[in-house]
């Protein structure tokens, strides 16, 4: 008995190690895939890409200065910088209480509130703008008594916020909600017993733990702002130098064959979405360090 106990564990440990295996699928497979995913990335973004900017550079770069200098172009930068600048804090603070109150709470109508989070992903955006038009038009519910107080929403500044706002206040919410069930409550009700008020225990606890996950979904939310064309240009009339954001001046410069111009503002937005995309890609590394940190540190309290 006791020479069967001292016998070495060694084979028992080499047997427990995992065995590298391609019996789930062949390496034809593998590249294959591999390649179509490849070449669908070149032809359907790289090569637009490049399409882009040297349509934009093709009558040199004093041309494209001048395409981007043009008081039409700055006015239309303006403006969506303008759209951007206010419905991005307003979908942070709205995506934050969503999501605060979803995960952290049960009530009844969680899913009714969850359904109408996701209702700008099911509506066409050019629906979306209907909808204020609808509202706020001449023949709209409330267009007489807007034209009585000569308030101005739609074709102006605040239907194109309205309209922005509505397509884009998914993004903060939808990103912290997982996020915030997964961490579940148990450190907000400790500071909660120790004396905290809930204000410092949002200050000095949640946010914290979502601080990149929130992030993520402010640069998801401000690229999706300032790229918005569909329900902007429903509310916007189109009108040059006063309610025509980029996007919407890209397509009157185009439909007047200026493509130079056009082209010269479309690479400012195609910049920044590669801008969105390495702050993305930043922001999604150190959440996943994050993640993995309290995931270790889990391990080790228990």
């Amino acid at each position: 008995m006791s020479a069967v106990l001292d016998k070495p564990l060694v084979p028992a440990v080499r047997a427990a190690r995992p065995v590298k295996t391609n019996a789930f699928e062949p390496n034809w497979v593998r590249w294959t895939l591999i390649a179509v995913a490849l070449a669908f990335l070149t032809l359907f973004l790289f090569v637009p890409l490049v399409a882009v900017f040297t349509e934009a550079l093709k009558r040199g770069w004093d041309t494209y200065v001048e395409a981007i200098l043009d008081p039409d172009a700055i006015s239309a930068i303006k403006l969506t910088l303008i759209a951007a600048g206010i419905s991005v804090p307003l979908n942070l603070v709205f995506g934050v209480s969503a999501a605060w109150a979803i995960a952290k709470f049960e009530f009844r109508g969680k899913s009714i509130l969850l359904t109408l989070i996701d209702l700008p992903f099911s509506v066409s955006p050019v629906i979306a703008g209907l909808i204020y038009v609808l509202l706020f038009g001449a023949q709209g519910w409330f267009g007489e008594w807007l034209m009585e107080h000569d308030i101005k929403i739609l074709f102006a500044v605040p239907g194109i916020v309205l309209a922005t706002v509505f397509i884009t206040f998914p993004f903060v919410a939808r990103e912290l909600i997982p996020l915030m069930q997964q961490q579940g409550t148990e450190e907000e009700e400790a500071a909660l017993v120790l004396g905290a008020s809930g204000w410092q225990t949002f200050r000095r606890v949640t946010l914290p733990n979502i601080k990149w996950g929130l992030l993520y979904g402010v640069i998801l939310c401000n690229a999706r702002a300032m790229g918005e064309f569909g329900a902007v240009s429903v509310v916007s009339g189109h009108i040059r130098g006063e309610t025509n954001t980029m996007p919407l001046q890209v397509e009157i410069l185009y439909n007047e064959y200026n493509f130079t111009a056009a082209f010269a503002i479309a690479s400012l937005l195609a910049l920044l979405a590669l801008v969105t995309l390495a702050i993305k890609s930043f922001i999604e590394w150190r959440l996943h360090l994050s993640m993995r940190d309290d995931a270790g540190t889990t391990e080790r309290t228990q």
